[in-house]
């Protein structure tokens, strides 16, 4: 299918010109912003031989298509009548109520995991030391390890009123200084004394706040609109300690009158709510979100049961990730039964190593999902029934997750009753790896076209190699651990990302600038032994439209390994909130029988990033 033939079937299928309200591409992809996404027919789309995947992330419909998008998006706008700069029409162009609620969440968590699950595991750890008397309780040393562990829970709604009010738009600390507020010695010894007291004659009802979210949540929600008002009708001389002084002064009375009240029923009511349905039918709650789980995660859905899950662990126990522990196991399971089965197919075998052994040990299984479930589709229902089997038995005994922890091995002891955990996930991984070990894990067009790799040819010297130096100083970071499903999951191509430490990009290779992006953030090169090269800087970094970046060369321009092609504002990019990380992808790996990485964790320009074997 030529550009023109495929830019008018996906405008078609996307629902028509009429349902779009914008347009623009990056390096890879259409980026739509549609006005009803359930009319468009993602099914048939994803089926294209021309299109690699369909993404919904921040209220876009993005089409990846690879190398060809620009001419894809050219032929588009000769057809249809789409202004790129068009964004302001009703719909689900912006993100519905529901999914901005889900991204609230998200952003509002997923800064704080990393302190969540460490002391987690902290709590872990002095649980086994406990258990197996390694550590008296109440010795010095176990009681400041246990203040380590449990701060990041007591002043949790210090540390969401930072990151719902950044997520929200408004004054982080402030945000934060009125989480702290509930937290105030003064108004917690009040409660402990069960002391009354009222707020210019308004009664207060005293509550423990400790460890609480859906208080944090509404109160920081309504500091948001209070926020953006204040500063619309305070003069901006004024605002830097004006604004400040009225939010609080509005924003912690009304949170301890009404929003830290209401925000603790609401939770509770929710969590009655999943626990109602849970103690009606254990067995179908534990397979919904054993089976289910690995997809609510997809859509960001999860998010929806963090604050339920710190909340029943608050009160003793959470049965809902006690149940949801299922599917991740079951994600383990496919990438070890793809490692058992992938003998010939060396790149699904490394990749299904990789990101196994990080699921078992870290409980991090998003590599797994968009690198191998998600690429490999025969393998879904395979996790939907082992999530399904391990979710069952869970619920059906009333398993538990005690501390907030993520689901790996070393956080066992966080889960009660613990043989019956155990025996669980055993049978859901077992189940899982044997699924794809005996009913494959191939899509039956992987299967059709694949070619077994000649042995003869490379003991014979048949083999090319050719290398390709780094582009830029900085981190190296394994392609499946960008924080980018298209790149993570190497649809387009094998490669390697790299965290820059300064703002310049080289050549890589002796060869022809093949692609400009006009936004200057993204290169294509073919070098003279015929490698497709992307250096694509930055991500989502296509929306800055061009700023902060300076093209040194044009498109055609012959260059010498070395060259200068790209000048960036590294610090202005970060400013502006968007991830630096840069993308060195092969977008023809399928002419290579392999893609080295280099072993260094950073690297120079000029030195050896990847290997290419063909």
């Amino acid at each position: 299918m030529n550009d023109r033939e495929l830019g008018k079937k996906i405008v078609e299928l996307v629902g028509g010109e009429q349902n779009i309200s914008s347009l623009v591409h990056c390096a890879t992809r259409l980026r739509f912003k549609l006005k009803d996404t359930q009319k468009a027919e993602t099914s048939q789309i994803e089926q294209m031989p021309d299109v690699l995947q369909v993404v919904k992330s921040g209220g876009q419909y993005q089409v990846v298509i690879g190398s060809r998008v620009a001419d894809v998006y050219a032929e588009i706008n000769k057809q249809a009548n789409i202004d790129e700069k068009k964004d302001n029409e009703s719909g689900n162009a912006k993100q519905n109520g529901l999914s901005a609620l889900f991204e609230v969440i998200s952003g509002a968590f997923s800064p704080l995991i990393p302190a969540l699950a460490g002391s987690g595991m902290l709590k872990a750890v002095l649980t086994v030391a406990t258990t197996f008397n390694w550590l008296d309780a109440e010795s010095g040393t176990y009681l400041i390890l246990a203040a380590a562990a449990n701060a990041i829970f007591f002043f949790l709604p210090l540390f969401l009123g930072i990151t719902l009010a950044k997520k929200l738009g408004a004054n982080p600390y402030v945000g934060g200084v009125i989480g702290a507020a509930l937290l105030e010695p003064t108004l917690t010894t009040l409660l402990a004394t069960n002391t009354p007291i009222d707020f210019i004659g308004i009664p207060v009802l005293l509550i423990d706040y400790s460890a609480s979210v859906f208080p944090i949540f509404v109160t920081m929600f309504v500091y948001g609109l209070v926020d953006k008002l204040l500063r619309k009708i305070i003069y901006k001389d004024l605002q830097l300690f004006i604004v400040p002084m009225l939010s609080l002064m509005i924003m912690v009375p009304l949170a301890v009158i009404a929003f830290g009240p209401f925000g603790t029923y609401v939770g509770s009511w929710l969590s009655q709510g999943v626990m109602w349905l849970i103690a009606k039918s254990s067995i179908l709650a534990g397979m919904v979100l054993g089976g289910g789980m690995t997809f609510m995660v997809i859509f960001g859905l999860h998010w929806g049961f963090t604050p339920i899950t710190i909340e029943n662990i608050a009160m003793g126990g959470d049965p809902i990730e006690g149940m949801a522990a299922a599917a991740v196991f079951a994600q383990i399971g496919i990438a070890l039964g793809i490692f058992l089965r992938a003998r010939k197919d060396k790149e699904a075998r490394a990749l299904a190593g990789s990101v196994g052994l990080t699921g078992i040990l870290a409980g991090v299984t998003e590599p797994i999902v968009y690198g191998l479930i998600l690429r490999y589709k025969r393998t879904i229902p395979f996790v939907i029934i082992a999530g399904a089997i391990g979710g069952a038995i869970n619920g059906f005994f009333g398993v538990t997750m005690n501390e907030y922890v993520f689901h790996n091995i070393f956080s066992l002891p966080a889960y009660s009753p613990l043989i019956v955990y155990v025996i669980s996930i055993t049978i859901t991984l077992i189940t899982a790896a044997a699924l794809v070990f005996f009913f494959g894990y191939e899509n039956p067009k992987q299967e059709e076209v694949h070619i077994e790799e000649n042995p003869e040819e490379i003991s014979t010297g048949g083999v090319k190699i050719e290398e390709l130096k780094s582009p830029l100083n900085g981190a190296v970071i394994p392609l499946d651990k960008v924080e980018d499903e298209v790149f993570s999951s190497a649809i387009m191509g094998k490669g390697i990302g790299i965290e820059p430490f300064d703002g310049r990009v080289v050549s890589p290779v002796n060869g022809t600038i093949t692609t400009l992006f006009p936004t200057q953030h993204a290169i294509g090169i073919t070098s003279d032994a015929g490698a497709e090269i992307l250096i694509h800087i930055g991500l989502d970094t296509v929306e800055l439209e061009g700023k902060y970046f300076s093209a040194k060369v044009q498109q055609g321009t012959e260059v010498l390994q070395g060259e200068l092609l790209v000048e960036f504002e590294l610090e202005e990019i970060k400013k502006a909130g968007y991830p630096v990380t840069t993308l060195i992808v092969i977008t023809n790996t399928n002419d290579y029988l392999d893609v080295l990485d280099t072993e260094n964790q950073e690297i120079q320009t000029n030195e050896l990033l990847l290997t290419l074997i063909k």
